[in-house]
């Protein structure tokens, strides 16, 4: 800065070059996300940067995603499994140190992300040590999901078919079919209205390292026994053709809807599909789809592009829908992955010791303002345990009803006396109000949070990261209940 010839002082360009960086600082967030997709049959990743902007109604508004950037898409590797059926712990870490140095990104270097366990992978018994060794070396933000609605709405998302069910106003019927299941998720004019799953994929039977058909999941089995046939003759390319049909047959009727039949029903993953009203579309993604659309021709020792042929010849001669192609196939999933759906809290968060940042796994309690004892009753949850609770503040927030809302906290939570830490998440911008309150005015001395400017939907559990300044938010992921999706029929699990 100079004197002016006025005596007052001006800004040089590089003030205001200064200036502009500071807005920025305040308005923005950016970060750099990383989707891992481990699958039945191939595992990968996918690196992107997110952009979110505090939206202009109000001085602490939540941030949202304003613009999302691939930076990176690893090689795609054939998911490695040991002879005892367990997922290769080792070799996979050594694939994921490998994409990071080929991306030129290093663990610290990465803000936020997930790891998915899908299809065939949520059910090997290592599973869960596997995605803590991600969640606990992949710095500030990595986290560990599974279960097959989640990853039918990642898929949903990553393919594109959301975005074009969006921009065309269509209602569309959405297909991901992996090596060891198929999802479903009905959408219309964008929104994800029912998901469904079920064990059909395209590598449900496979070749092992020496070319023999040993791979044999489950559901291939149930697939044999309902049939009457041996598994045991699955080298035989007259089984594997009966078996492929099948499957084939089980795929089309749950995406048109027909009444189940008991193979279709020993192989349903969740409860079925909801259909309300009309079905404009079809869209496929997955592995399987890379032959649908003949995007791959080669075969990799597995029945995906046998499906496939199987699965469209039965659609086009029991279907007349278009069937379109959303833009993303075998990478879908990972894509959705990458681009998770992170929020970032709005500025006027309560969060007095930052060390207690990050958090994972915290469970969430959702209830109305003025409901938290009955919330809790029916979440089963020791409310002296860790634990996020979620509510909505409405009206004006002054401090007589500010107080009364500490209070209710405060009656439901503190009494007695707790040492676990509590997160409050609201929607709406009180959370630096409501700490001080129970800080100040009833003297809380236990660990606390409170975030405003996140909205939760039916997810069952939250991280929050540790505080980014400036702008003086935190990012915060929403999740489902690792490992909780239900399991319907007759294939069983480990």
């Amino acid at each position: 800065m100079h004197d002016g010839p006025d005596g007052h002082e001006h800004l040089t360009e590089e003030d205001l070059a200064a200036f502009a960086r500071g807005i920025w600082a305040q308005e923005s967030v950016a970060l750099t996300s990383v989707g891992v997709d481990i699958g039945s049959s191939t595992s990968h990743l996918m690196f992107s940067h997110i952009l979110l902007q505090r939206q202009t109604q109000g001085l602490s508004s939540r941030f949202e995603v304003v613009r999302r950037e691939v930076i990176f898409s690893s090689t795609i590797l054939m998911t490695p499994f040991l002879a005892d059926g367990l997922i290769d712990a080792a070799s996979l870490h050594e694939f994921v140190e490998a994409q990071y140095h080929s991306a030129g990104l290093s663990r610290s270097s990465v803000d936020t992300g997930a790891v998915i366990l899908t299809g065939e992978a949520i059910k090997q018994r290592n599973a869960r040590a596997i995605n803590e060794m991600f969640a606990a070396e992949g710095g500030k933000f990595v986290c560990a999901i599974a279960g097959h609605e989640l990853e039918a709405r990642l898929a949903a998302q990553g393919s594109g078919a959301m975005e074009m069910s969006r921009v065309r106003g269509i209602a569309l019927l959405h297909v991901d079919m992996g090596g060891g299941t198929t999802k479903l998720a009905l959408i219309d004019k964008g929104i994800v209205q029912s998901v469904a799953a079920f064990a059909v994929g395209g590598r449900v039977l496979a070749r092992d390292e020496a070319g023999a058909w040993t791979r044999v999941t489950d559901s291939a089995r149930t697939v044999a026994a309902m049939l009457a046939l041996d598994i045991e003759e699955a080298s035989q390319e007259r089984v594997r053709s009966v078996m492929v049909a099948q499957m084939a047959r089980v795929v089309v009727n749950e995406v048109l809807g027909a009444p189940p039949d008991n193979l279709t029903m020993a192989l349903r993953l969740t409860s079925p599909l909801v259909r309300d009203g009309r079905i404009d579309a079809i869209s496929f993604s997955g592995g399987v789809a890379e032959y649908i659309f003949g995007r791959e021709r080669a075969v990799f020792g597995d029945v995906a592009a046998d499906l496939a042929y199987a699965v469209m010849s039965r659609l086009r001669a029991t279907c007349t829908l278009p069937v379109l192609d959303p833009g993303q196939g075998i990478r879908a999933t990972v894509m959705g992955a990458s681009q998770f759906s992170v929020q970032v809290s709005g500025k006027t968060i309560f969060c007095d010791e930052p060390d207690i940042l990050p958090v994972r796994n915290l469970p969430v309690v959702s209830a109305a303002n003025g409901a938290l004892q009955t919330a809790m009753v029916a979440s089963g949850i020791d409310p002296q345990t860790p634990l996020a609770i979620s509510f909505s503040f409405q009206g004006t927030p002054e401090f007589g009803a500010l107080k009364a809302c500490a209070a209710e906290i405060y009656d439901v939570f503190f009494i007695p006396l707790r040492s676990a830490l509590l997160a409050l998440v609201i929607d709406g911008d009180v959370g630096r109000s409501i700490g001080w309150i129970l800080r100040e005015e009833f003297g809380v001395t236990s660990p606390l949070v409170a975030l405003d400017g996140v909205a939760l939907q039916a997810f069952d559990y939250i991280d929050i990261g540790a505080l980014i300044e400036p702008p003086g938010v935190v990012p915060v992921v929403i999740k489902s209940l690792v490992f909780s999706a239900p399991q319907i029929g007759s294939v069983e699990h480990e």
